[in-house]
């Protein structure tokens, strides 16, 4: 069982064996939404299902769009888990989409993109809170699959049959805004930001209303956990890293976000990687809470 990363030769060996078996093609990029699904037809690896961040992977409603309008779930599918640019959708709706892929509990699920692991850790994520332990990121992404000589196609994968995927306990925390403000300046929470420096100190914020960060939150960009090659740092070195940021903060207190909850997810997983884990995710991140009246927001540097 492969539950936090997968390299691209083990996955090939998995492939050959034969064991039950789902790949996911997570690549997405936010400011042209239809660009993910487009790579991934034009070359993804053999069998991967391609998994949509904001059809499979988000709820129908979040912030308002540049229209002013809040686009809001349809009443079928259960209130979202979260608020957000990309909220979470209900344990019932993940379900149905795990469901209508054909994904079951006795799959291995390996998750990948070309971004950097920016996108596909959200699929990580999710299936761990349904309880499904094994899932793993393919580490150096679809990058790393061509350079072991894995096979890409450009072809239509064929439907599978409908599974009865069955969610059990979640093995992530989750916390929602109500969470985060009742703890803020307490020493039980440590807040972790995984936005770029410069939207983190409020120097620039492309899509909320407010720029900045929460109040007491720490910084480590999410692509801090990357080295040269695309994969994520050595455990030991991830270990000294978050050790640091944290300077004896106990890893058991923190909470990760981002913008939107996406990009957190790298930082959640290093951390599980250097054996610092479990720890926490406020998926509604700055878009909820920069959005929510009445709520602190700082600027410039945290201690």
């Amino acid at each position: 069982m492969y539950t936090t990363l997968i390299s691209a030769e083990e996955l090939i060996a998995l492939q050959a064996g034969g064991a039950p078996l789902m790949v996911f093609d997570c690549s997405f990029d936010l400011m042209k939404p239809e660009a993910g699904e487009q790579h991934y037809r034009a070359a993804h690896i053999p069998g991967a299902q391609y998994a949509n961040l904001d059809t499979d992977l988000s709820a129908k409603h979040g912030v308002p769009n540049t229209r002013g309008e809040v686009v809001v779930a349809q009443a079928d599918e259960g209130p979202p888990a979260s608020g957000g640019r990309h909220p979470l959708p209900s344990r019932e709706k993940f379900t149905a989409w795990l469901c209508s892929v054909g994904f079951a509990n006795d799959m291995q699920a390996v998750v990948y993109d070309r971004n950097g692991a920016n996108y596909c850790g959200r699929l990580w994520w999710m299936l761990k809170w349904m309880g499904h332990e094994a899932v793993a990121v393919l580490d150096g992404g679809l990058q790393a699959w061509q350079a072991a000589g894995g096979e890409l196609t450009a072809r239509e994968e064929p439907a599978r049959f409908q599974s009865n995927f069955v969610p059990g306990r979640p093995l992530v925390n989750l916390v929602d805004t109500r969470s985060v403000a009742a703890h803020l300046d307490q020493a039980g929470q440590t807040l972790i930001d995984a936005r770029a420096a410069a939207r983190y100190r409020g120097e620039v914020e492309p899509l909320d209303p407010i720029a900045g960060h929460i109040p007491g939150a720490l910084n480590r960009p999410f692509t801090e956990n990357l080295g040269p090659d695309g994969k994520f740092k050595p455990a030991a070195q991830l270990r000294a890293e978050f050790e640091s940021l944290l300077a004896g903060r106990d890893p058991a207190t923190v909470v990760h976000h981002c913008g939107s909850g996406v990009s957190a997810v790298p930082n959640v997983l290093a951390m599980q990687i250097a054996g610092l884990g479990p720890t926490a995710l406020y998926a509604g991140s700055w878009s909820e809470w920069s959005n929510t009246p009445g709520l602190p927001t700082r600027q410039g540097a945290d201690a």
